[in-house]
Parts: C-alpha cells; structure tokens; sequence
C-alpha cells in the first residue's frame, strides 16, 4: 500500500518536520517552507538515555508523537540509514529509524528520506561536509538568532538540515510543476 502523497506547490507555505534518529539522541527541527523562503519554528533533542532498547525506542516514539502534536507539521522527512563499520550499531540506528518513520505514519503524514551526502550537498554543495559546515548553513539559511544557535545541538541542527534538503527538493519539484502547466 503506497504512502500519503505530497502535494506541492511553490507558494503555499508547508510545515515540515526533519527528523536525525539516533538510539540515545533523536534530533528534529520543524520549519515552514513557502517558496524559496524559509522559517525556523522549533527544534530540539529527544533524549532516550541509555539502557534496554525497548524503552529508548518507547521514548524515541512518545517525543515525536509529542512534537507532530504540538507543531502540526505537513510533512516529514528522516535521513536514510547508511551503513557503519559496526553492523550491529546501524542495526539499532535502523531500529531507531523504524520508530521514528512509524511516529510521522501514525499521524498520517506524507514521507520524505533522503541521504547523508544529499542532505549536506542540498545545503553547502558537498555531500562531504563537516557537521560544523552543517550547523553553520543551518544558522544562516534560518537566519537564528544567536539566543537559538548557542543552544543549537548538532543532533538538531541535522534535523534541520533535512527539514531543509525536503523544503529544496519540494521547492524544485514546485517549480517543475509549474513550468510545464504554467
């Protein structure tokens, strides 16, 4: 069965959530795309602990459905599991994964992934950028005050930036759109 659609348009605004899973740290940031324009709204960190994994995905799972309730996005997109030298850390990081793409299912809302070097060439050009480079765009792109970025963790800040990559993926399916009807 095929998920939820996206629907797109260039000048309608649309609230997407970014989600960075992690089995102790959870990033996710919500913004509003209309157009190329591009406002920060939230992001924070949900942290699952250490311990059993059951509870961490338990919580993984009870903060997004938390967040999807508060920030009502549209949309969301989580960055695609890439493979690590440790098989058994990026079978939990996919367990982890799964919790997350479960929490934006349960609440009906169309679905987005992306991978690691086309979130960071979506925003500084290099799919080898540094997690520095990330935060940095991220806090320029968003134009956060300095109050947001001193507490901007890189867990958010990731979130962020997939938040980001979907709204410019959007942004150019949009523009697509409406070049061959407009």
């Amino acid at each position: 069965m095929p998920g939820p659609r996206i629907a797109v348009s260039a000048s309608l605004a649309v609230r997407i959530l970014g989600i960075d899973p992690g089995s102790r740290f959870t990033g996710w940031g919500v913004i509003e795309a209309r157009g190329a324009k591009l406002t920060h709204i939230a992001h924070g960190c949900i942290r699952a602990g250490d311990g059993p994994l059951p509870p961490r995905l338990a919580a993984i799972y009870s903060g997004l459905a938390a967040v999807i309730a508060e920030y009502q996005p549209a949309e969301y997109a989580v960055e695609e599991v890439f493979m690590r030298v440790n098989i058994g850390t990026a079978l939990i990081l996919g367990q982890a994964r799964g919790v997350a793409v479960l929490a934006g299912a349960m609440a009906g809302l169309p679905f987005a992934e992306y991978a690691p070097a086309q979130i960071k060439r979506a925003l500084v050009g290099s799919g080898r950028a540094e997690k520095t480079q990330i935060q940095h765009m991220v806090k320029l792109l968003l134009k956060l005050p300095t109050e947001k970025t001193e507490a901007l963790q890189a867990d958010a800040a990731d979130a962020l930036a997939i938040a980001i990559c979907h709204a410019h993926v959007r942004g150019t399916i949009a523009r697509g759109i409406q070049g061959a009807w407009g």
